[in-house]
């Protein structure tokens, strides 16, 4: 309830910009007709916008979840009109920029000292705009005989824990009715959803932090010819501001510029998957907001392309059993053994144990099978989602929080990739470069290297072994082992059922009160009477009325 407010602000904004005109194409949102014609008319200077104008508007005012979601489809032209897609490329790195007085102001609170003292020149109108922050040009003092520095200065926008806070509260909200109503939830695992995506918010608000994200990134990637990471300036950064080294490039969009330069987008196409699995599979941390906004190219290297990586705020990890289980995964898709695959999923515990494999290997082959032998131009990916969901929702499919950045981060890439090379072979680029990857991270040389790693640790652990043995033994002969079980299960079947008992306390109670009440009503005589009915009749009802709406509430 606490949430309807919130609600209805977004419903206005959708209405004040008529974005139903969305839906006109979709027969399944025709009643929408209907109801049209009871909605105000915009103002004119609105519906003189284009559609596409007024959506990337209505998501800029919304906030900055919304304006995450326009970037994601700005990227991918196969699922939007070309003119909406053009419009949400704004969202990337023009969104309307907030007063420059509060740049400096948020700059000398977060350095503790004026802008004049530590720069020598900062640039009030920004390079750049977005949801979380705007970046402004300036000069840093430069060390001993050499020329002044040039930067780029990151600034939190004012109001943006609080505009996050509400919308995560909403999203929470709509969790809550998720997981109480839909009768899939334990496969959806909302809740954990969204919590994922919260602390992936909460880490990019922490500009600190992405300057440390930036910094390894740039370290994994040193010396390489595939990609450059601007410098941190570490006396200049704090949670709120973030200095980097200036760099210039093109945005991999602009498609135009890319061709004037004389770069050659094919391998840029394949360089770019590439480094995703590099990414991912080499280092275990990838670049998890990769749009067109964030992602340059090197025009000083026409021949041998190489992208600039920029805004490191949301970078991606797994857990090393995740790793293993989505690269064995990769390699059995890029082999097509659909065999190994159903197995995979039954043993990552993402299938349940009962599904059956033949089953799930002929849905797996039926789904990717018609897409190996087709470049990415003819394969339509609102399809393949379709046939995905409808094959998990049958095979009782477990969604995988942890695997959100990385499930992201694959559409921007395949977006990224369509749009510089349409017929580029993603199977066939990104096979080979597992496969080494892998090799190298699973082969001989790497557990021999693990093993020594791991020999300091057993040496000291080795002297205590045989106490341990010996103790477990005695217990064991004497009926002392006790067995411990840990479980997210079991802890989510203890909190139901707790929830479940205080339910029944209160339905329980307002059952005896509605029972005690017309017993009351029933015997009274004299009593004093408001609409027929004895005031104690009326305060027992309200009574229970109120212990029914805290049971609900506790559902």
């Amino acid at each position: 309830m606490r949430q309807i407010p919130r609600l209805l602000r977004i419903a206005r904004v959708l209405v004040r910009y008529r974005l139903d005109e969305l839906f006109d194409a979709t027969h399944r949102f025709r009643p929408l007709n209907v109801a049209r014609l009871l909605l105000p008319k915009p103002r004119a200077a609105i519906a003189a916008l284009p559609r596409g104008e007024r959506l990337t508007l209505a998501l800029t005012e919304l906030g900055p979840i919304f304006v995450k979601f326009g970037q994601i489809l700005s990227t991918r032209r196969d699922l939007m009109p070309p003119d909406v897609a053009d419009a949400l490329t704004k969202l990337q790195d023009q969104v309307a920029p907030f007063d420059p007085a509060l740049a400096r102001a948020a700059v000398e609170r977060a350095l503790g000292a004026p802008v004049t003292e530590r720069f020598i020149r900062f640039d009030d109108a920004p390079l750049a705009s977005a949801s979380i922050a705007q970046v402004h040009a300036a000069l840093l003092s430069p060390a001993p005989g050499a020329p002044p520095r040039e930067v780029v200065v990151k600034i939190l926008r004012p109001d943006i824990h609080a505009r996050i806070a509400d919308d995560i509260a909403l999203l929470k909200a709509l969790a809550g009715l998720v997981e109480r109503f839909h009768p899939n939830a334990d496969k959806i695992r909302p809740r954990d959803v969204v919590a994922e995506i919260e602390t992936t918010l909460t880490n990019e608000l922490d500009l600190q932090r992405e300057g440390a994200n930036a910094s390894l990134l740039r370290r994994n990637f040193a010396g390489s010819d595939d990609l450059y990471v601007p410098e941190v300036v570490w006396s200049h950064t704090t949670e709120g501001v973030l200095t980097l080294e200036r760099v210039r490039g093109i945005p991999v969009d602009d498609l135009a510029a890319l061709d004037a330069a004389g770069i050659d987008r094919v391998a840029l196409a394949e360089k770019g998957v590439r480094l995703f699995y590099t990414q991912v599979f080499r280092d275990n941390f990838f670049h998890a907001d990769a749009h067109a906004g964030n992602i340059w190219v090197d025009p000083s290297r026409p021949h041998d392309p190489r992208f600039i990586a920029l805004d490191c705020g949301i970078m991606g990890s797994l857990p090393e059993r995740d790793q293993y289980w989505l690269a064995e995964n990769f390699l059995a898709l890029f082999n097509q053994d659909y065999a190994r695959i159903a197995e995979l999923h039954v043993r990552a515990g993402w299938m349940p144990a009962h599904a059956r494999l033949d089953e799930l290997e002929a849905a797996v082959r039926t789904v990717c099978e018609p897409y190996f032998t087709r470049p990415l131009s003819e394969i339509s990916l609102g399809e393949v989602v379709v046939k995905l969901f409808q094959t998990a929702r049958r095979h009782e499919l477990t969604l995988q929080p942890q695997l959100i950045l990385l499930q992201k981060t694959l559409l921007n890439i395949e977006g990224v990739g369509r749009l510089l090379h349409p017929r580029i072979d993603i199977w066939a680029t990104a096979r080979p470069v597992l496969e080494r990857i892998w090799f190298r991270r699973r082969g001989p040389r790497a557990i021999l290297k693990a093993l020594r790693r791991r020999i300091p640790e057993w040496a000291a652990a080795a002297p205590g072994m045989p106490q341990l043995l010996h103790d477990y033994l005695e217990q064991s002969t004497t009926g002392r082992l006790e067995l411990r079980i840990a479980s997210d299960d079991l802890k989510h079947l203890d909190a139901r059922i707790r929830r479940g008992q205080r339910v029944a306390i209160w339905l329980a109670l307002g059952i005896s009160l509605l029972v005690g009440t017309a017993v009351v009503t029933l015997l009274s005589t004299t009593a004093t009477r408001y609409a027929g009915l004895p005031l104690a009749t009326w305060l027992g009802v309200a009574v229970a009325a109120a212990c029914f709406a805290t049971a609900r509430r506790r559902i």
